[in-house]
């Protein structure tokens, strides 16, 4: 629709109908400071679920055992035995004495020839090692396709020994480039002096051919099989049920193969890193390798209980290089404990909720005690008291907050006239006290205050209530139910080393009754209940706006803000109309004016 602007009438129109709208926009902009006013609303009441759910989860672990039953454990002597308790251990004193620790089964080799690098190819040295841990294996080679110009091309392997041994043609490789082939004359060795046009050199150590000619991109080295030199051994442990640890096909033992590139050190970590549960090394200064069980004990088969814990079979670890010993044992832990001569595969062992860890040999005796932890239960519950005073303080402080009515949400127009920092200011106030009186929070409150004081029933200990251990309502009135420590906490203290039991029923007893509840109990129950009832109104992210109260009314909001937004539309559209006939009308005068003047001139 074309628009005149006052050309006629010498007024400015749009300034005019921009006015006019401000007024019949006065309703929208009410409704959106109504929608933004919800949208606050519901962020607050997430916001407070989100405290109550951080404490719920809190209140979860004081719901464990383990939160009232901590250990402290000391021991005479920790050079000789560290010990450590579960909740579960009793409060005694236990006296070790005559203790030998276990052992580790361990077996050295032989001294290794003094030239031996452990650092090179064992294939590269094997004339430190007798032939027969060699085993020779076929590696099938695909088709090799050239990217570019090259003479040299990589084997997958090394320790090369023959090449097309088995396809009845000697030694050769045949390549072909652009339809035509041609043989290669295969030469194998660490050397390769002058290659002939005709020839191809592979370095036995590395797997590297080197061609007679330059091959040209494009060009297919044809499929071709080549004998690799591995070591082939197999090694085989036990558990402490006596059961071998290797694989079931292989008879229990655990096998190993390993190509002829690879050097010694590379061959023992790979073995220490195995399942075979052995740590192997190289010592430089004795050029002796030493293999050790990683467990200590005496780890025989259960069919051979005084046979060898590590049993090897394989020439490289036996008669061929290595030459290891087939009677390595380890020995049990032995030691006396209140009286009771006893052993064990492992120097750390449990026994009635307490972990030892023996440290060193001794004859005498080292006495070790377990008492109740009451400092860490005393901590635990403290940080939960301040915890719940935290929740509490804030949920207040929001159901507390007086609205101020004189701030309500900024149109667009209104924020674009204030800095950044007054709009902030702003919005603060007109935030405050969309809470306020809220009645689920303030209900959730009440229940929570009662949770703590109603008597606990059925207990079997001295502590029913609250009160009974040290813990009460603050006098301030300002504080709102927070709760305090009496004193210094020594009351608190005592009720834990006294009767720890009865504390811990006092807070996290089963009941199919509130009353029969305990404390943490109860409380968990609260917030579960709360939270539920505060997301049927303010939803969670993940909810559609037809799950929950503020999302309805604020579907609906949305609903009448596009609706009314037509209806504005349609209304400057009048007023342009309006304005425009008058402009035209103004023309239709000021023409006729004109007209009648010329007669009168």
């Amino acid at each position: 629709m074309v628009r005149v602007s006052g050309l006629a009438s010498g007024m400015d129109i749009d300034q005019i109908v921009s006015d006019l709208m401000k007024a019949e926009r006065m309703p929208i902009d009410k409704m959106k400071k109504q929608k933004q006013t919800l949208e606050w609303q519901r962020d607050d009441y997430r916001s407070m679920n989100l405290l109550l759910s951080d404490f719920n989860n809190l209140a979860f672990n004081m719901t464990l055992q383990s939160s009232y039953s901590s250990k402290t454990v000391s021991s005479a002597d920790e050079t000789k035995v560290k010990a450590a308790a579960t909740s579960s251990a009793g409060n005694a004193s236990y006296t070790l004495s005559n203790v030998t620790m276990a052992t580790a089964a361990q077996t050295i080799s032989t001294s290794i020839d003094s030239s031996m690098d452990p650092t090179k190819s064992l294939w590269s040295q094997r004339g430190s090692m007798d032939s027969s841990v060699w085993t020779e294996k076929t590696v099938e080679q695909a088709v090799i396709t050239l990217s570019a110009d090259t003479s040299t091309v990589k084997l997958a392997k090394g320790a090369v020994s023959a090449v097309n041994q088995n396809t009845g043609t000697l030694n050769s490789i045949s390549v072909t480039t652009n339809g035509t082939s041609k043989a290669y004359t295969v030469r194998i060795g660490t050397a390769a002096g002058t290659i002939n046009s005709n020839e191809v050199f592979i370095n036995e150590d590395t797997g590297e051919m080197t061609f007679g000619t330059t091959l040209t991109s494009g060009s297919t080295i044809e499929a071709f099989s080549y004998q690799q030199n591995v070591l082939n051994f197999s090694m085989t442990t036990y558990d402490s049920t006596g059961k071998a640890t290797g694989n079931i096909q292989d008879g229990g033992s655990t096998p190993f193969e390993f190509d002829g590139s690879t050097s010694l050190n590379t061959l023992l970590t790979q073995i220490s890193n195995s399942k075979v549960g052995i740590s192997a090394f190289f010592d430089e200064g004795t050029n002796k390798v030493v293999m050790t069980r990683k467990d200590t004990g005496n780890l025989s088969s259960v069919d051979s209980p005084d046979g060898s814990n590590m049993v090897f079979s394989g020439a490289f670890l036996t008669t061929g290089f290595l030459q290891l010993a087939g009677d390595a044992k380890g020995t049990d832990a032995k030691f006396t404990l209140n009286g009771l001569e006893t052993t064990r595969k492992s120097n750390t062992f449990t026994t009635g909720g307490v972990t030892y860890t023996l440290q060193n040999n001794f004859t005498g005796d080292v006495r070790v005690n377990v008492s109740n932890d009451t400092q860490k239960v005393f901590d635990t519950i403290k940080d939960f008291v301040t915890k719940y005073n935290e929740l509490i303080e804030k949920i207040n402080g929001k159901i507390t907050e007086e609205r101020d009515r004189n701030y309500q949400p900024l149109t667009d127009q209104e924020r674009e006239k204030l800095t950044d920092k007054q709009a902030e200011q702003w919005d603060d106030k007109a935030k405050s006290g969309l809470l306020k009186g809220d009645t689920i929070l303030s209900s959730g409150l009440n229940q929570m205050r009662s949770n703590w004081y109603a008597s606990v029933s059925g207990v079997s200990g001295a502590f029913s209530q609250l009160t009974d251990i040290g813990i009460s309502t603050s006098a301030n009135y300002s504080d709102r139910g927070k709760l305090v420590i009496e004193g210094d906490g020594t009351k608190l203290k005592e009720a834990i080393e006294k009767d720890p039991q009865s504390v811990m029923d006092l807070f996290m007893k089963s009941g199919s009754t509130t009353s029969e509840k305990g404390i943490v109990r109860r409380l968990r129950d609260t917030i579960t209940q709360t939270v539920s009832k505060v997301e049927q109104r303010a939803g969670r992210s993940t909810w559609t706006s037809e799950q929950f109260l503020l999302g309805r009314n604020l579907k609906s909001v949305n609903s009448q803000i596009t609706s009314f937004e037509s209806r504005l539309t349609q209304v400057e559209d009048r007023y342009y109309r309006q304005f425009t006939a008058m402009e035209k009308a103004i023309q239709n005068a000021n023409a006729q004016s004109a007209q009648l003047s010329q007669y009168f001139s």
